[in-house]
C-alpha cells in the first residue's frame, strides 16, 4: 500500500528539496554535529520496494534520505510526524535497513552495510514525546540496536529557533498555539498577540535577507510554506487563519518560475559554469539537469536526485526528451 502524504509531509520536503541547506542546522542540532553549510548534500530516492513473504514487493515512500558530503559522507534518514503512531518504529527499521542494502557492499562471503542516521521531528508533543527512540536488533551472534533521535519543534521558542538557525522549523512554528486556538478565533485581543508573533518572524526574516544571510527565495518559501500549514491546521478557525495571513502577506511564490531560476543558481555554481544560470533562466528544471548531464556538467546521480527520480526513471525520462526535439 503506498504511502499517503498529508500536506505537512509536502511542506517538509518542499522545503529539503527547495531550500535544502535549511536542513544542516537541524542535522546539528539533532545529532549534535559541526557543519558549515558548505557542505554538498545529495538526495536519494525516496521509494523503495520492501520485500515481503511470498516475494511480493511493497513500496514504501520514506520522508527523505540523503548524504552529506564533507570530511567525511554520512547518511541520514529524517521523517516528519504530526503525532506518534504504533507502526513508526517499524517504518523506520524498514526504511533504514532498505537504505543500508542499497549502498551495501558486498567482498567475497561478506556483506557489509552502513545504516543511516535517522531521526523524527514531531510537530506535535506532550509530556509522553519521548526523547528518542531505539531498534534493538538480535542477531545469532548478540544483540545490537541504534537510536533514532527526536525532536520536538513546540519545544523550541521563536528566539532559540532564530538564534540556532532553525529556520526549516518557521513554518511548523503555529503548532505550538493549537490549544489557544478556540480563544484566539472568539477573543480579538489574544488574536493581536498572534499577529504581532508572526509580524516579528516576518521582520527577522527581512533582517536576515537584508544582511545576505538568506537569499530572496529562501525567505518566499519559508513564509509561503508557513502559510500553507496555518491554512490546513487553522481551517476550522477563519480569523486566525486571515488574520496571520495577512500578516506573512499569503501566496508569495510561483514555484516553476521559482524553481528554474534556483536550478540555474545553483548548477552555474557547482559546476563552475555560467551557460547553466543563462539555461535555467530560459527552461524548465528537468530539462536544463537533461542538458547538463548531456554535456557532462553533472552527474546522472546528482540530477536524479534532485528530481526525486532513480537513476533509471532519470535516463528514461531524458531520453524521451531527446526524442521530443
Amino acid at each position: 500500500m503506498a504511502a499517503v502524504n498529508t500536506p505537512y509531509d509536502d511542506v517538509f520536503k518542499t522545503l529539503l528539496n527547495d531550500c535544502s541547506s535549511l536542513i544542516i542546522p537541524v542535522i546539528n542540532e539533532v545529532f549534535g554535529e559541526h557543519y558549515t553549510g558548505k557542505e554538498e548534500i545529495v538526495f536519494s530516492p525516496n521509494e523503495h520496494f520492501i520485500n515481503q513473504q511470498g516475494g511480493i514487493e511493497q513500496e514504501r515512500i520514506t520522508d527523505t534520505s540523503f548524504k552529506i558530503i564533507g570530511l567525511e559522507t554520512k547518511k541520514y534518514h529524517l521523517e516528519c510526524q504530526s503525532t506518534s503512531d504504533s507502526s513508526m518504529l517499524i517504518r523506520f527499521f524498514e526504511y533504514d535497513a532498505q537504505i543500508a542494502l542499497d549502498d551495501g557492499e558486498v567482498d567475497g562471503s561478506t556483506l557489509t552495510v552502513t545504516f543511516p542516521h535517522s531521526a523524527v521531528l514531531f510537530l506535535r508533543s506532550n509530556k509522553n514525546t519521548p526523547e528518542k527512540m531505539k531498534v534493538v536488533i538480535q542477531t545469532p551472534e548478540g544483540s545490537t540496536h541504534y537510536e533514532i533521535p527526536v525532536m520536538k519543534s513546540m519545544e523550541y521558542t521563536i528566539d532559540e529557533i532564530f538564534e540556532k538557525g532553525l529556520l526549516f522549523l518557521i513554518p511548523f512554528h503555529i503548532f505550538s498555539y493549537e490549544k489557544m486556538f478556540e480563544r484566539y478565533n472568539r477573543d480579538e485581543g489574544s488574536l493581536n498577540q498572534l499577529k504581532v508573533e508572526y509580524e516579528g518572524i516576518k521582520n527577522q526574516l527581512e533582517e536576515l535577507l537584508e544582511k545576505g544571510i538568506i537569499d530572496e527565495y529562501t525567505k518566499c518559501t519559508v513564509t509561503d510554506m508557513s502559510s500553507k500549514v496555518l491554512e490546513h491546521l487553522t481551517a476550522k478557525y477563519e480569523n486566525i487563519k486571515e488574520g496571520v495571513k495577512t500578516v506573512m502577506g499569503g501566496k508569495v511564490l510561483e514555484y516553476e518560475a521559482k524553481t528554474i531560476r534556483r536550478a540555474g543558481l545553483e548548477e552555474g555554481r557547482k559546476e563552475g559554469r555560467k551557460e547553466g544560470l543563462r539555461e535555467g533562466q530560459k527552461k524548465g528544471r528537468a530539462e536544463v539537469l537533461f542538458e547538463l548531464v548531456q554535456k557532462d556538467l553533472l552527474s546522472v546521480e546528482n540530477a536524479a536526485s534532485q528530481l526525486n527520480l532513480s537513476e533509471e526513471m532519470f535516463l528514461k525520462a531524458m531520453q524521451n526528451y531527446q526524442k521530443s526535439q
